[in-house]
Order: structure tokens, then C-alpha cells, then sequence
């Protein structure tokens, strides 16, 4: 297949599955404000567009279109820095403190004072 046409392909298939989710997501949105919203509030049903419309005012304001994630690979990026700061001492400090606070323990590490207590 030539590279020009796979990414033609590609690119239809982006913009048909981008159409669908708009589709989908202005349909939830109508049919969730629609059910909710008069009864609720007594406010007036919406159409699809408008619903798209809301969707986007929704985005913009609370979430943006930064993609899913953002939030977690920035602090996972954080958490990393301040291993990379910490003496061998405060690894080893809070490494402890997990394992004795969250009970996460590593295979070979000595357990059985944990597992007496969970019995």
C-alpha cells in the first residue's frame, strides 16, 4: 500500500470517528439535559445543537481539551523530581512510611508482622 494513501485513510477514519463521538455526545447530552432538567428546574428542553453547543461550553470551562491524563503525567513528572532530590535516607523514609501506612510491601521484604496482624 502506498504511504500517501495510508495516510489519507488514516485521516478519514480520525474525521469520521471525531463526527461520531460529536454525534454521541451532543445526543447524551440533549437526552440527559431533557430528562433531568424540566422536571428538575422546570427549564425548557434543548436541541442536538444546542447540547453540542453546551458539551463545548463545558470543556472549555471546566476541562479544556488538554486530552485524558494531563493531570496524572504532570504529577507522576512531580513525584519523580522529588525521588530524584531525595537522599538515600528520605527514599528509604518514605518507602517505609508506604509500606507500613498503605501496606504496599515488595516480594522478599519481611512480612509476617503484617500477615500476624491480618489474621
Amino acid at each position: 500500500m502506498n504511504m500517501h494513501h495510508w495516510w489519507w485513510k488514516k485521516a478519514a477514519g480520525v474525521i469520521a470517528l471525531l463526527i461520531a463521538a460529536c454525534g454521541v455526545f451532543g445526543w447524551l447530552v440533549a437526552t440527559l439535559w431533557n430528562w433531568l432538567m424540566p422536571p428538575l428546574f422546570g427549564l425548557g428542553a434543548i436541541t442536538f445543537w444546542q447540547a453540542l453547543g453546551l458539551f463545548v461550553l463545558g470543556r472549555v470551562l471546566f476541562g479544556g481539551f488538554r486530552g485524558f491524563g494531563g493531570h496524572h503525567r504532570r504529577h507522576r513528572h512531580h513525584m519523580r523530581e522529588r525521588w530524584r532530590h531525595m537522599t538515600p535516607q528520605e527514599r528509604e523514609s518514605f518507602s517505609r512510611g508506604l509500606r507500613d501506612n498503605c501496606g504496599w510491601h515488595r516480594r522478599g521484604d519481611d512480612t509476617s508482622e503484617f500477615r500476624a496482624t491480618q489474621n
